[in-house]
């Protein structure tokens, strides 16, 4: 009996480190979204660490190097964001569909623009944030492409203008550059790609 009560007890000890382990691994990617959320792009080991409550050293027993931290933390954001990208309805007219497009992604931009924004600032760093990023965009292009097949049928300088558009960078001049609120920069995005689209 005693025996058996031993090996149960040296089977829980692993799994109760597991889970420990798995617990503090995922305070420290928590703490990184929070401290992006709040405006701090690129937050140092240091930052997370304390934000988390853990150690530096366990910061770095969970991630061999800040890139695999930032790609990480990358990674969980976009499973979180993905569905108001891919979301939307998209049936009507061209015009009914381009401006739900438009909207939808006005909606995406302004829940993730800090984290977007992280990635940009990183990417020339780390590669594997590059390499996100740009399949991000390709899955971003296709996506406008469900929203409106249309956009398959224009010359390819028409097309490139239409995805420099619909872009986050372009959304972020307009809203933190030209200081345009949502509803003017919805509106103005919509417009340009119609203009592109009715004259073709």
């Amino acid at each position: 009996m005693t025996k058996t009560i031993d090996k149960h007890a040296q089977e829980a000890v692993p799994d109760g480190r597991r889970v420990r382990s798995e617990r503090s691994r995922k305070s420290i990617i928590d703490a990184m979204l929070q401290l992006v959320e709040e405006g701090i792009l690129v937050p140092t080991a240091q930052q997370v660490s304390e934000r988390a409550g853990v150690g530096l050293r366990s910061v770095f027993r969970h991630f061999s190097d800040v890139e695999s931290l930032f790609a990480t933390a990358d990674k969980e954001i976009r499973k979180q964001y993905q569905g108001l990208f891919a979301g939307g309805d998209r049936d009507g007219s061209l015009g009914e569909r381009l401006q739900h497009a438009i909207e939808q992604r006005a909606l995406a931009y302004e829940a993730s623009g800090n984290y977007l924004l992280t990635n940009k600032a990183q990417a020339w760093r780390y590669p594997v944030l590059r390499e996100q990023y740009l399949r991000a965009q390709g899955q971003m292009r296709k996506d406008l492409d469900d929203w409106l097949p249309e956009l398959k049928r224009l010359p390819s300088e028409e097309r490139e203008m239409i995805d420099a558009i619909a872009s986050f960078e372009y959304w972020n001049r307009l809203r933190e550059h030209q200081g345009l609120n949502k509803k003017a920069s919805t509106g103005l995005v919509t417009q340009l790609m119609q203009r592109i689209i009715a004259n073709q």
